[in-house]
């Protein structure tokens, strides 16, 4: 601008409100230097229309206004700012509204995308295809480096790794830690970014007609690494390349065909598993264990007919004390009775008082079947952890559902507390505290099987007369002196018992026999050994059901073992247990003992 177009100006203010128009005011007056764009401008009347008003807008929509004069009377300001802001705020395509705190532009109807910058989205949404790849390409680098390549050529070859090998392999190889936590670093750095600008995005993106398609990389887990791995291990052959579906031990390969799988190698373990895999075949067995016979590649027990009870189920242990032992342990909690259970819950957490006015549900499972198939888990006694307020009115009552050998929960059978000398929970406060130990100390004499144990809480309290017609379902108000006294909260729950050695394979060949024989019409019985093996294992699993009263037959524990441990169906189960019947009747002469089926 000349010399002598230059004007003293007001650096003016726009006050925007949620309840009122914009107001307009001017505080003090500066020298400034204006453009010569826009309609209007801020200079003195005779040069109204030489000049224009610094409006300017940035991406974020925020307004900086510098330099409007006051050159309308004051019932014409509030009608020019909202000119003003409609033009550069919404380029003229519509009227600029501000309501309840937020401020948009009422677009016309030939211009119904005037509130959307779609320069400014375009812009954000290819920085964000940038990114992505810029993440991909982060993957494919730490694939190249030398830690990684060193790494798959030194895992054994001679052998199947599953994940749990390639993952104690993968935690021990420190070269690859390091550089797979700078991966974990960058990739950190990425997502920040990239999450600031999809903040970016979407908040620019509010008042558009149509929502920007974007989606964060996530990040690939350990487990994902370690099935990565499995892949170039055994899903990379001929040019071609695929994904290890270890639940199949197969390849999916990406061209649709399955030119990428390798030949996948033995499993080496214990029992039926191998023991070295072949040198000519490298899928199939060269040796097998102790008690297995090496059959067309694979590992098959051996005839049982000579085999004892034990090597079946070892119910004999080393934690096998006597009484007054084995009480003074369970009083002591000692860690060598423990036993790692996984507690499941959707109404109770522990640590965290709650209501107990309605029944609540506590589980504490093994998963025997997915973790530790070669044992089963005896229960020989309980404890929980509960804390009360002070003055508390609760009376928690507890019950108490076993699974023996898993199963839904109509497979199980309830704890008799007090009944033909079945033991009560034992309570006992802490010290300096409001907190209690319940003990079940069920010993030698009413130890059991177990895989799942249910808890059923159900409590009886003196709810005061405000709180008589609450649902209690509502969150826990610890400020509330009524509601507090009847709150309670679970700190720990222990079970305590041991492990018995469990041999699946050996025993479903002697069921099997057994089966076999009925199903052929031969003379099943004529194997004796077996029969009596089974006769005594199933004597000695029945033998640890729960009590029942006198003249009532017991549970029969024995096919519930058989149905989810060793998976026979129904009608599996009904011919072993005849068989077993007709041989203890027949040919031993003893009379049979009548149970209840529970499984």
């Amino acid at each position: 601008m000349g010399t002598d177009e230059r004007r003293v100006v007001f650096r003016c203010v726009i006050v925007m409100r949620s309840d009122v128009s914009p107001v307009f005011t001017c505080p003090q007056a500066l020298k400034v230097t204006e453009t010569r764009t826009g309609p209007l401008g801020c200079s003195t009347y005779d040069n109204l229309d030489s000049v224009s008003s610094v409006l300017l807008q940035s991406p974020e929509s925020k307004l900086h206004l510098q330099g409007l004069q006051v050159i309308f009377p004051e019932y014409l300001q509030e009608k020019f700012v909202q000119s003003a802001l409609s033009y550069i705020m919404c380029n003229g395509e519509g009227e600029y509204v501000c309501q309840n705190s937020q401020c948009i532009c009422q677009c016309a109807d030939e211009f119904p995308q005037c509130n959307c910058p779609t320069t400014d989205l375009q812009i954000m949404e290819n920085t964000l295809i940038g990114m992505a790849e810029t993440w991909e390409a982060s993957y494919n680098d730490f694939e190249n480096s030398d830690e990684f390549k060193s790494f798959l050529k030194r895992l054994p070859a001679t052998h199947f790794l599953p994940v749990s090998s390639v993952h104690l392999l993968w935690g021990s190889d420190w070269d690859l830690q390091n550089r797979y936590r700078l991966l974990q670093s960058s990739l950190e750095a990425q997502r920040l970014k990239i999450q600031r600008t999809a903040r970016k995005l979407f908040g620019l993106s509010i008042r558009c007609h149509h929502n920007p398609n974007h989606q964060m990389p996530r990040e690939r887990s350990v487990l994902q690494w370690l099935n990565r791995v499995q892949s170039f291990l055994y899903c990379n052959e001929n040019g071609f390349w695929g994904t290890f579906l270890e639940s199949q031990r197969t390849c999916v390969c990406h061209t649709g065909a399955t030119l990428c799988q390798r030949p996948i190698p033995c499993v080496i373990g214990g029992n039926n598993s191998c023991a070295m895999c072949s040198l000519a075949n490298i899928s199939q067995c060269g040796s097998c264990n102790k008690g297995y016979k090496l059959y067309r590649g694979r590992c098959e027990p051996q005839n049982v007919d000579s085999e004892r009870s034990e090597q079946f189920i070892s119910f004999e242990t080393d934690l096998d004390f006597q009484d007054l032992e084995l009480k003074y342990l369970l009083q002591k909690m000692d860690s060598r009775l423990h036993i790692h259970t996984t507690f499941i819950s959707n109404e109770v957490r522990l640590e965290t008082f709650f209501d107990p006015r309605w029944r609540k549900r506590m589980s504490l499972t093994l998963k025997s079947n997915k973790n530790r198939m070669d044992y089963l888990h005896m229960i020989v006694g309980l404890s929980m952890k509960i804390c009360q307020m002070r003055n508390s009115s609760v009376d928690p009552m507890f019950f108490v559902y076993v699974n023996p050998f898993s199963g839904s929960h109509s497979e199980g059978w309830s704890m008799p507390f007090g009944e033909h000398g079945y033991p009560r929970w034992e309570k006992v406060r802490l010290q300096n505290s409001q907190c209690f130990n319940w003990t079940l100390l069920l010993g030698n004499r009413w130890k059991t099987f177990f895989e799942t144990v249910h808890i059923y809480l159900r409590s009886r309290a003196k709810v005061p007369t405000v709180l008589r017609n609450d649902t209690g379902q509502g969150p826990v108000d610890l400020s509330d002196p009524n509601k507090r006294q009847i709150y309670i909260k679970i700190s720990d729950i222990q079970v305590f018992g041991y492990s018995l050695r469990f041999n699946a394979d050996l025993l479903r060949s002697a069921v099997q026999q057994v089966n076999q024989s009925y199903t052929q019409g031969t003379q099943f019985y004529s194997s004796s050994s077996i029969m009596l093996l089974l006769l005594d294992i199933r004597e000695r699993i029945n033998r640890l059901a729960p009590p029942v009263a006198p003249g009532k037959p017991q549970l029969d524990l024995f096919s519930c073992m058989l149905k989810h441990r060793l998976k026979l169906n129904n009608s599996e189960m009904i011919r072993v247990n005849h068989a077993l019947d007709m041989y203890n009747t027949e040919i031993l002469k003893q009379s049979d003992h009548l149970t209840t089926k529970l499984c």
